[in-house]
């Protein structure tokens, strides 16, 4: 019973995070914002929240295992997208390039490459410091530092050359809005969502989203605690593995996406700015509203997710560019946290 409840909360956490981009999107089109504003500013609101409010549900919730929780799934966005997230990108070159689809080769930018993932060592490994040196003073102080380090990160991607094409590369036409979907169907003759209609349909979109995001939450955090005392796994262990699969693994899919179409920036960009954004909000979170102690299954994930980060930064830093055999090689990072977990 209970790993169904998990089953479904991640479903609807996923559920939510898909309404709430799509209303937001619509948000900013009734407002007159920019596609910039709207697929960059907006669009990243969406795809960010899981991420940041699970956590935050967690350590708020009052369950004496919350704070654990909320730690494994700060510490999971990082572990899985420096290890399994990249692996799925080398698979699916792979699987592209048989019959001379494309080269098994991935030619990123290496500038924004070498950028990204400068910042993300940089970051996670001040949070990973702050987890061995346990005085409150320094972890508020490192959160501030997270926090404009990210603004300065965002700023230089804007200021960058050439980073104007890959943002509108990267965006794509809104969907229409679902609500209004689910309102056509139960009342025939309804015309197609535009701008032009009423706007509350997107504001209760949203309302709808948040509230789905936050149940999930909720629902996750007492399910992981039931069916990691049935495993007789930590919570935080487990949290840390399962977490990212409704708050981030979904949306790199579209990494497969880009790859199928060359586009190796825009695949690459797509974890590795994620990476960025993980090290910084979420880790926040934690370093401000828990003690922020990590140990045993903690510091090896932090660890790892250095490691495997390491290895993509040296790699485009001599190589200047990732091969698919590489990628498929971060993923026996994963699978050795696995097998070091199992074994305890």
């Amino acid at each position: 019973m209970e790993w169904a409840v998990l089953g479904a909360s991640l479903l609807v956490i996923l559920a939510g995070a898909e309404l709430f981009t799509n209303g937001i999107e619509w948000i900013g089109e009734s407002f007159g914002l920019s596609e910039g504003a709207v697929g960059s500013v907006l669009a990243a609101v969406g795809t960010a929240l899981p991420e940041t409010l699970l956590p935050l549900v967690a350590i708020a919730s009052g369950h004496a295992s919350g704070e654990e929780i909320g730690i494994g799934a700060i510490l999971g966005a990082p572990f899985m997208l420096t290890t399994l997230a990249m692996f799925i990108v080398g698979t699916a070159v792979l699987i592209f390039a048989r019959g001379g689809r494309r080269s098994t080769d991935l030619e990123g930018d290496r500038g924004v490459l070498r950028q990204d993932l400068g910042y993300f060592l940089a970051m996670y490994s001040l949070a990973l410091l702050a987890g061995l040196i346990h005085v409150r003073a320094l972890h508020w102080a490192l959160a501030v530092v997270l926090l404009v380090g990210y603004v300065f990160y965002v700023r230089r991607h804007f200021q960058a050359p050439g980073e104007d094409e890959l943002e509108q590369e990267a965006q794509s036409e809104i969907h229409p809005l679902h609500l209004w979907g689910w309102f056509r169907r139960i009342r025939r003759g309804l015309p197609e969502w535009s701008t032009d209609l009423h706007d509350w349909p997107s504001f209760v979109q949203v309302t709808l989203a948040l509230l789905l995001i936050l149940g999930g939450a909720r629902m996750f955090v007492g399910s992981v605690s039931t069916v990691a005392d049935h495993l007789g796994m930590s919570h935080l262990v487990f949290a840390l593995l399962v977490a990212p699969i409704a708050t981030e693994l979904p949306e790199k899919f579209n990494s497969v996406l880009w790859v199928r179409r060359k586009k190796d920036t825009l695949a690459l960009g797509n974890v590795t700015g994620a990476m960025v954004f993980q090290s910084s909000f979420p880790v926040t979170i934690g370093l401000l509203l828990t003690p922020w102690h990590l140990a045993h299954e903690a510091l090896v994930a932090a660890v790892i997710a250095l490691l495997a980060g390491g290895v993509l930064w040296l790699t485009i830093m001599f190589r200047h560019r990732f091969s698919a055999p590489l990628l498929l090689l971060q993923g026996l990072f994963y699978v050795a946290y696995v097998v070091y977990v199992v074994r305890l």
